[in-house]
C-alpha cells in the first residue's frame, strides 16, 4: 500500500509535475462549479423542491456565519461556503476507487490555511483600515505585539496540521483494513470516514470564521477571540 505521505506524479506540464492530489483537486473543483451552475439555473420566486433545498442550505451557512462572526453573512458567504464544500467533497473523494483526498496531503492544507490567513488580513484592513489593523496587534498592550504576530502564523499552522492529521490518518487506517480484511468488512469504517470528513470540513470552516472575525476588530473581534 502506498504511503499517504507520498504523492504519485501522473504527468508533466513542461517541467511542472502534476500529482494525483492535484488532479483530484481539479475534479472536485469542476464538480463544484458544474453543480453550482446546475443548481442555480432557472431560479424562481416560487421555489421548487430543488431550489427550496438549496435555499435551506444557504440559509444554514448564513446562520452559522452570523452566529460565529457576528457580521453580515453576505460578505463572507462565498468564501466560507466554498471552503466548507471544497473540503467536504475533497474528504469524501476517498470513497471513490482510485482517488485519494487532496486534503490528506500537506500542500493542499497549507494552501487552504493560506487562503484563510490572507483573507483575515484583507477583511481586517477593509474593516479597520491599515492603521487600525496594525494597531490591533498591540492590544491589549504593546508588550503583546510579538505574541499577537506569532499567533497569526501559529493559527494557520494549527489549521493545517489538524486537517492533514485527521484526514490522512483516516485514509491510512481504511487502507490498512482493506488490505487485511477485504472489501466488505471496512464498510462501517468507510461510513465513519464520511462522518469524519464532514466534521473536519465543518471545524475548518468554523475556525476560518473565528480567525477572520477576530481580525475585524471592535465587538465582533472580541467576541470571536473569546470563542477561539
Amino acid at each position: 500500500m502506498q504511503s499517504p505521505l507520498t504523492t504519485e506524479v501522473l504527468f508533466l506540464i513542461g517541467p511542472i509535475p502534476v500529482t494525483t492530489p492535484v488532479v483530484t483537486t481539479w475534479i472536485v473543483m469542476a464538480a463544484l462549479i458544474l453543480g453550482s451552475i446546475a443548481l442555480t439555473r432557472g431560479l424562481k420566486l416560487k421555489p421548487n423542491r430543488r431550489q427550496a433545498a438549496l435555499e435551506l442550505l444557504i440559509g444554514a451557512v448564513d446562520a452559522q456565519i452570523v452566529e460565529t462572526m457576528r457580521a453580515p453573512a453576505a460578505r463572507f458567504r462565498a468564501l466560507i461556503g466554498t471552503i466548507f464544500f471544497f473540503i467536504l467533497f475533497a474528504n469524501w473523494s476517498s470513497m471513490v476507487p482510485g482517488m485519494e483526498p487532496p486534503t490528506a496531503h500537506l500542500e493542499t492544507d497549507i494552501a487552504l490555511a493560506g487562503i484563510v490567513f490572507f483573507a483575515s488580513i484583507y477583511f481586517g484592513i477593509r474593516q479597520q483600515g491599515m492603521g487600525g489593523y496594525l494597531r490591533s496587534f498591540a492590544q491589549p498592550s504593546l508588550i503583546m505585539l510579538p505574541l499577537n504576530i506569532a499567533e497569526s502564523f501559529t493559527r494557520s499552522f494549527s489549521m493545517t496540521i489538524r486537517l492533514f492529521g485527521n484526514v490522512m490518518s483516516g485514509v491510512f487506517i481504511i487502507g490498512v483494513v482493506l488490505s487485511l480484511a477485504g472489501l466488505f468488512v471496512p464498510i462501517p469504517l468507510m461510513a465513519l470516514d464520511l462522518l469524519t470528513g464532514a466534521i473536519q470540513a465543518y471545524i475548518f470552516a468554523v475556525l476560518s470564521m473565528v480567525y477572520i472575525g477576530s481580525a475585524l476588530g471592535g465587538e465582533t473581534g472580541q467576541a470571536n477571540e473569546k470563542r477561539s
